[in-house]
């Protein structure tokens, strides 16, 4: 039972660093990478009052706050965390944070955070109710039928994970997987078009979250679980017990277009302006860009303890 509380709070609480010792950490990734992210393009010459939604000059975007390195929720401002809409006591942190606050910080907007659940994300920004999604959503056709993305702001190859020790530890390919039991996040390409991938496969009903999805395969539930690189790896950072599958470069791994690993940041359908102006700041960075800041948030994640 005390593990099991540990792992649930791991999701749902940053782990408090001191502002130095995150400098540190960040010097040292970006040192590893051989890169350094670049400067803000400074663009608060650009008239941006005309674009919908920016009237007001915030940027009211949308997360689950619960989708580690992407996004999470933690108690206090550490590192950078911005307050979430409609809470006294909550921030919102992660990777996600970091790429908007860069957005705001070109423009002189101000950020306001919305934490809905992963469902909700689409109908919001259709309906105006938030200017933007930048949730780890890929930029797959379907959705983009539903939603303009501006992006991408991270690639993102397709994995599974599983547990030590487990039958499937040493799998080289998804056709050493056939037998597990499996699952992933409800409405996402990993649960609706990367498990049918993996013959016999016993997949299991989809979680409705991240850490539900987590939970699953650490509690036993299921023998691994499907996702994207960086979830996975944000996975086995906090848990030291859980393995990454990464079949890339083999002849037998799941296949995916440019839609199930790019990245977006969607907004309202025809608001061209917003996705625009968007693309300008992000188009000033690289794939090893956003690797380098993934890291980052990787490192300040929430961690699981013993």
């Amino acid at each position: 039972m005390r593990r099991l509380i540990a792992m649930l709070m791991a999701l749902c609480l940053a782990l408090s660093l001191s502002a130095a010792a995150f400098a540190a950490e960040a010097e040292e990734t970006e040192e590893a990478a051989g890169v350094e992210i670049p400067e803000v393009p400074d663009l608060t010459d650009v008239d941006t009052s005309a674009i919908p939604g920016l009237e007001d000059g915030v940027l009211t975007i949308a997360m689950e706050c619960a989708y580690a390195p992407y996004n999470w929720t933690q108690m206090d401002d550490s590192n950078g965390a911005v307050p979430i809409s409609g809470t006294d006591d909550e921030f919102a942190n992660g990777y996600d944070v970091m790429m908007a606050q860069r957005i705001c910080d070109a423009y002189g907007w101000d950020l306001e955070v919305i934490r809905t659940d992963w469902d909700s994300l689409v109908p919001g920004v259709q309906s105006g109710l938030y200017d933007a999604v930048i949730a780890g959503q890929s930029m797959t056709e379907d959705r983009m039928e539903e939603v303009d993305f501006a992006g991408p702001y991270f690639y993102a190859s397709i994995v599974c994970v599983t547990t030590e020790g487990s039958d499937y530890a040493d799998a080289q390919g998804l056709a050493d997987l056939a037998g597990g039991t499996c699952t992933a996040q409800i409405a996402t390409i990993w649960y609706d078009t990367m498990l049918p991938q993996i013959e016999g496969a016993n997949v299991q009903p989809a979680a409705e979250t991240a850490p539900a999805m987590l939970m699953a395969l650490e509690s036993g539930m299921v023998d691994f679980i499907c996702t994207d690189m960086p979830t996975a790896l944000g996975a086995c950072a906090a848990y030291d017990d859980m393995v990454l599958l990464d079949f890339s470069g083999s002849d037998d791994d799941f296949e995916a277009d440019e839609g199930d690993i790019n990245i977006g940041v969607s907004v309202m359908k025809g608001n061209t302006e917003l996705r625009d102006a968007i693309d300008a700041v992000l188009g000033e960075m690289t794939a090893d860009d956003f690797n380098t800041l993934m890291d980052q948030a990787i490192a300040i994640q929430p961690l699981s303890e013993e």
